[in-house]
């Protein structure tokens, strides 16, 4: 068995980092595919070796494994390789771990690349590897790649409700910042400049009216449309927000649908 593929897990701060700079070494052109496995093998050392054993009998000696290792979603990069000769690949990885690994359900997204992704092109491609529902493989277009992105800053101190709405919102293609605080939000706008802001009241150094406030008045291009998504249920506390340039207000617990519903109205 050839040594072509150099199966990596890396942490997912760096992980995109990695697979940025695989892609620009080559040129060429790429196809790049990213796989999960939606059964309980996902993340496994059994799926990480079949995978690793099937890329290396391809030809070619180019061909690199890397696996975001909070997620258990992996990148596998097959230089020199046309979009129908990936696909084609593609299938017969599907089959090999259904075959070998009757319980790994993987789920796949390719696309056939010219010049290198940009970083949250490649999270739009993993995150909705991660959460497909569908088995069918899925062609990724430039048009999709090309597409314009809304940026949304979420600003919770809730780590797990951060990391749900940032994945729910790379899902439908929007560009996502996440700050743990008033204060960090408020320079992370400076500088970043969000179309939206997606943030609960209770932060914090500052937050509640005060924290709207000095997003208004931040000198910015144009400020962002803001979204209070928070736990506090008052009717006062709710005028006030909306007296004071909030443009939606929803509490939690929350429907994610109907959030995404206001978003598109808030930005659209």
């Amino acid at each position: 068995m050839s040594q072509s593929a150099t199966l990596q897990r890396v942490q997912a701060v760096d992980f995109y980092g990695r697979l940025e700079e695989e892609v620009r070494e080559h040129s060429q052109g790429t196809a790049l595919l990213f796989l999960y496995c939606a059964g309980d093998s996902s993340g496994s050392e059994a799926e990480l070796s079949e995978v690793q054993s099937f890329v290396d009998q391809l030809s070619g000696d180019n061909g690199k494994v890397l696996q975001d290792a909070n997620y258990g979603v992996m990148a596998i990069t097959l230089p020199g390789y046309s979009l129908d000769a990936a696909h084609y690949q593609a299938l017969l990885l599907k089959q090999h771990l259904q075959g070998r690994l009757g319980e790994a359900d993987p789920r796949i997204t390719l696309a056939a690349l010219t010049e290198t992704p940009s970083m949250q092109t490649m999270k739009q491609m993993a995150e909705s590897t991660r959460l497909s529902t569908s088995s069918d493989i899925h062609i990724f277009t430039q048009e999709e790649a090309d597409r314009e992105h809304n940026r949304i800053l979420i600003v919770d101190q809730d780590a797990t409700v951060r990391e749900f709405l940032q994945i729910r919102l790379a899902m439908q293609g929007y560009e996502t910042l996440e700050a743990l605080d008033g204060l960090e939000a408020l320079e992370l706008i400076a500088k970043w400049e969000p179309d939206l802001v997606l943030t609960e009241l209770n932060l914090h150094g500052i937050d509640g009216l005060p924290f709207i406030h000095h997003i208004q008045q931040l000198d910015v291009k144009e400020s962002p449309k803001i979204v209070v998504l928070t736990e506090k249920r008052v009717e006062q506390t709710i005028s006030q927000c909306f007296q004071n340039g909030v443009d939606d207000y929803v509490t939690k617990p929350f429907s994610p649908v109907e959030l995404d519903a206001r978003i598109r109205r808030c930005l659209h």
